[in-house]
């Protein structure tokens, strides 16, 4: 069958992906004040980790653990461990549309780091696009440079990291498969959780009134007979959300697919507002129009340039 035939189902799997991401954000601003960081960071990717292996397991997959870009992928998975880092920090003191708004700012990094690591071609009009969506980004923002919170920074930096990540992607995909750089993820994830385990696990670095902070380096296993279950459940509910974003991404058009991941601050402003009663400004309203309107140019002109850099891999 013609891949573009596929194009409304992987549309349906790209918007159940996006609603699963949602709903997995959701569980961590909602237990952040009963779990550490690390400690939730480490469950989901045991629960991630160990799905995946069943996957390859019952697909008779080889699972293949060495990377043809050792130091290349090192960078790539520390990157992203960073970047979900700063994306799980901003959840504690954020709306969840004001963070996923922001985070979908990496397209614009992505094009920046294409076209000056891939050696792409960009012209007036992307960059053009690239601006208007900083803009977007500084309205949401709302910076009082008098007295500036630089914590709101950090879905940004996610989107930073997170861009540089992928662009290194584009680059190691050549010869290492998808799986390979999962299993990557999942076990640079769990080592270094582990690793921060030693230095924060015990509670005494939390010394801190702010809820962020304490979050960071509060005790792990402090309140495991509530934490736990939704730990796993962002488990299951990540993995099912990673499983519908391949999935669309490997049956449709990934210059199409794309597009509908903005569907993500959709649910995120659903969601807000019926669990936690977050109800957008005008600002988030009108930075969220150009963050998407610029992210959609972009689109359309790498598709007439027949040149796909920022909207041919998943934003999550």
């Amino acid at each position: 069958m013609n891949i573009e035939n596929n194009n409304p189902k992987g549309i349906i799997f790209v918007l159940t992906g996006m609603a699963l991401f949602s709903i997995q954000d959701s569980l961590i601003k909602y237990i952040f004040n009963d779990v550490a960081l690390y400690e939730l960071y480490f469950g989901r990717t045991i629960i991630a980790a160990a799905l995946l292996i069943i996957f390859l397991y019952f697909k008779k997959e080889k699972i293949v653990f060495k990377t043809e870009f050792p130091l290349l992928t090192g960078l790539r998975v520390t990157l992203f461990f960073l970047g979900f880092s700063f994306f799980y920090i901003s959840l504690t003191f954020m709306t969840l549309a004001m963070a996923n708004a922001l985070f979908f700012s990496s397209p614009f990094f992505m094009s920046i780091f294409a076209k000056f690591f891939l050696k792409e071609e960009i012209g007036i009009r992307r960059w053009s696009a690239i601006f208007v969506g900083f803009i977007g980004v500084y309205i949401v923002l709302n910076p009082d440079f008098s007295d500036f919170n630089y914590y709101k920074l950090a879905p940004v930096a996610c989107a930073l990291c997170y861009a540089s990540s992928m662009t290194i992607t584009k680059y190691t995909s050549v010869k290492d498969n998808v799986y390979t750089q999962m299993i990557w993820m999942y076990a640079t994830a769990i080592s270094f959780s582990l690793a921060l385990y030693f230095f924060t696990g015990d509670g005494r670095m939390n010394t801190f009134s702010n809820p962020t902070m304490q979050f960071i380096t509060r005790e792990w296993f402090s309140n495991p007979s509530y934490a736990w279950p939704f730990i796993v459940a962002m488990g299951f509910v990540g993995a099912a959300a990673f499983f519908c974003v391949f999935s669309a991404y490997s049956i449709a058009s990934p210059s199409v697919v794309s597009l509908f991941e903005y569907s993500l601050i959709i649910w995120a402003m659903l969601i807000g507002y019926f669990l936690f009663q977050d109800v957008p400004t005008y600002r988030t309203f009108i930075g969220v129009v150009l963050i998407i309107g610029a992210g959609i140019y972009i689109y359309i002109r790498e598709k007439a340039r027949d040149q796909m850099i920022a909207t041919d891999t998943p934003n999550r």
